[in-house]
This record gives C-alpha cells, sequence and structure tokens, in this order.
C-alpha cells in the first residue's frame, strides 16, 4: 500500500461517511441574491446545487423564482422579457406567471397551453431574497436577518462565490484559534475559547481575546467602539453560531446590544457543491457621536473586505488539498469543532454529493 492509499484508509476509518461529499440539505430557505441585482422589471439568473433558478422581479407585486429553462426548447428564462407579472422567453416568446404555469403561447390558442415549469417558494428580507428549493412544504420565513433592520446599526452586505464545499465556510468561522491566518491585517490578537452550548439543529462558541503590547487597527477600533490603547486583559465576548444552515457572529463589549452582528449564508452553486455562494449581512452599532460610523465607514469595508478575502483564500487551498487528496484528511483536535462536523453531517443532505 503506498503513503497516499495508507492516507486515504486512515481517513475513511476516521469518518466513515465523508462529510465533503454530504450536501446542504435542500429543506431550508437558502439566500440566491441581493436585492439591489435584481432591478425592478428584470430577471437574475442564480443557482442551488447546480440547478438553475431565475429571479423575477414585476414592475408591480412581490419578487417570483421559478426553474431558469423554458419548458419548450430548455434555454434560460433569465434571457427573457418581465411582461407585467410574468416573464417571456427570449426564443419564442413563451410566457410563464408566477407559478410557473405558461399562460401565453404567441402562436397558439389558450386551449392549447403546454405544461409550465417548476416554481420555487420566494421571500425578500432586510435586502436578501431567499428561495426553497426542497420538495417539502416551505417553513415559516425567518423574521429578521441579523441585526440589518434594526436602526441601532448601519449595515454592509458584501459577498462571493468561494470555490470551496460550504462545511469548509462553517468550520472557518467557527474555529476563531486561525487568527495568526489574520496577523498582517489584525495584528496579535489572541482568541481565548471560553465555553459552547449545542441542540439538534445548532451549535455556539464563546471566545474572548486578548490584544497585549499593541493597539487594534483601525478597522477593528471603528468596530468595539473606539480606540482603547493596548489591552493586557482578556476582554471582549464573541459568540459563533451555527444554526443550519446559516451562521451568525455577534460580538459585545459593554451593555446587552452586540457592537457586531454579522448573520453569514452559504448556497452551494455547482452540483459536486465544491463552490458556494457566500452572502454576509454585518451589522455595527451605531456611536453615540453623530456620524462618526459614517466617517470610518469606508476603513472598516476596507478592513472586513480583507479578512474575508484571507479566509477565502485558505478554504479555497483546503478544498484544492481536498480534491488531491481523494478524501478528507484533516486531523482535528478542537473539539468545538469535531463537534460541528458531527452537527453538519446529521443536519445535511441524506444523499452525498460529488
Amino acid at each position: 500500500m503506498t503513503p497516499v492509499q495508507s492516507n486515504a484508509a486512515a481517513a475513511a476509518e476516521r469518518s466513515p461517511a465523508d462529510l465533503r461529499r454530504v450536501g446542504a440539505h435542500p429543506d431550508y430557505w437558502y439566500p440566491i441574491a441581493w436585492s439591489l441585482e435584481l432591478k425592478s422589471g428584470k430577471t437574475f439568473a442564480g443557482r442551488f446545487a447546480g440547478e438553475p433558478i431565475v429571479l423575477v422581479r414585476p414592475l408591480e407585486g412581490p419578487v417570483f423564482a421559478l426553474e431558469d429553462r423554458c419548458a419548450h426548447r430548455q434555454v434560460p428564462l433569465s434571457k427573457g422579457t418581465v411582461d407585467g407579472c410574468t416573464v417571456r422567453c427570449c426564443y419564442h416568446g413563451w410566457r410563464y406567471d408566477g407559478s410557473g404555469h405558461c399562460v401565453d403561447v404567441p402562436y397558439l390558442g389558450k386551449g392549447k397551453l403546454p405544461n409550465g415549469v417548476k416554481s420555487y417558494p420566494c421571500f425578500e428580507r432586510d435586502g436578501v431574497i431567499f428561495v426553497w428549493p426542497g420538495t417539502t412544504p416551505a417553513a415559516d420565513p425567518p423574521e429578521q436577518i441579523g441585526a440589518a433592520a434594526e436602526p441601532g446599526y448601519k449595515t454592509r452586505r458584501f459577498g462571493k462565490v468561494v470555490q470551496c464545499h460550504y462545511t469548509f465556510m462553517h468550520e472557518n468561522l467557527m474555529d476563531m484559534n486561525h487568527q495568526f491566518l489574520h496577523r498582517r491585517t489584525t495584528g496579535k490578537v489572541r482568541p481565548r475559547y471560553l465555553a459552547s452550548r449545542k441542540g439538534d439543529d445548532w451549535m455556539e462558541v464563546d471566545y474572548s481575546f486578548a490584544r497585549p503590547d499593541e493597539k487594534p487597527p483601525l478597522g477593528e477600533a471603528v468596530i468595539v467602539g473606539g480606540l482603547r490603547g493596548k489591552a493586557k486583559t482578556a476582554r471582549d465576548l464573541m459568540t459563533v453560531r451555527t444554526e443550519y444552515p446559516y451562521q451568525t457572529l455577534r460580538m459585545w463589549t459593554r451593555g446587552d446590544e452586540p457592537v457586531l452582528s454579522v448573520w453569514l449564508g452559504y448556497t452551494p452553486a455547482d452540483s459536486n457543491q465544491q463552490s458556494n455562494r457566500a452572502f454576509v449581512v454585518l451589522s455595527v452599532r451605531k456611536s453615540n457621536i453623530p456620524g462618526l460610523l459614517n466617517l470610518a465607514w469606508p476603513v472598516l469595508a476596507w478592513f472586513t473586505d480583507r479578512v474575508f478575502a484571507e479566509d477565502c483564500e485558505i478554504v479555497e487551498m483546503e478544498q484544492t488539498a481536498f480534491n488531491a487528496q481523494g478524501a478528507d484528511w484533516n486531523q482535528e483536535v478542537f473539539p468545538p469543532i469535531r463537534e460541528l462536523r458531527k452537527l453538519l453531517m446529521t443536519c445535511g443532505h441524506l444523499q452525498p454529493v460529488g
């Protein structure tokens, strides 16, 4: 047996079911697009695990979501035009309503209309558009997305398509021990694990942070509420939570309201689920000084973009290693991440992918 075969066999014995081949369970609400990406009277082409989905924003009425292929010649409906409360295929002009029914074929009578296309439950909230890609009846939508709707916070929305399995994203955020990765951006921050809690479909981990011998970078100072100078002891409380299939991060420095609230959704893009579109809704509590946060916002945006870019780069490296090795060789030693992996395995889709 070669060393590669030996490592693969050992990995298989440690983890009989490979987490990186477990699909995101479709019976949940998944973000597909930012509201700003879908203009009035326009369409947007999205995907869930390789399935093409078109979002349509009529000139009047709510957004709706359909299978992104015309029943006639299978061309994308997202290339078509919005006609009232319907979408018209760009090829022969077949027209579909929000339920997916074909309501008009220009060269046929009304009594000869063909079958339509699949429709998806859809809703829009706090600047994000969601669909329900599963086959079970859709659950009630979440009441809010992070702190985006709360007037005491200023919010930015960002993200990208990341070339990795969605579980790498969950593990990266949950494991704050990776701060060495961000040493050029955040400096010598030292996370300290405090506690963890878990339920059937959720778990969360508490951390505190120390920054001996240096001031925080300006971007971090904006978030935590001012330039504080040197900190000799642990300060701040951060709680990272996976509540399947989403994640949240909240940080407190004082009082009951977090100074930072982050909501994250990871929507698998390709059929093998080796890429995902990450949606980040980041909210920072406003300062008591009017206009201060607006003034500092460009610095905060640069700081959070850079941290996010570093995280994306490293998880893509993890996916590259997985692809080369053909199995999950990770030797995970941090107990909360071992528990997180069990949670993701349990909640994931029963039919593996890849």
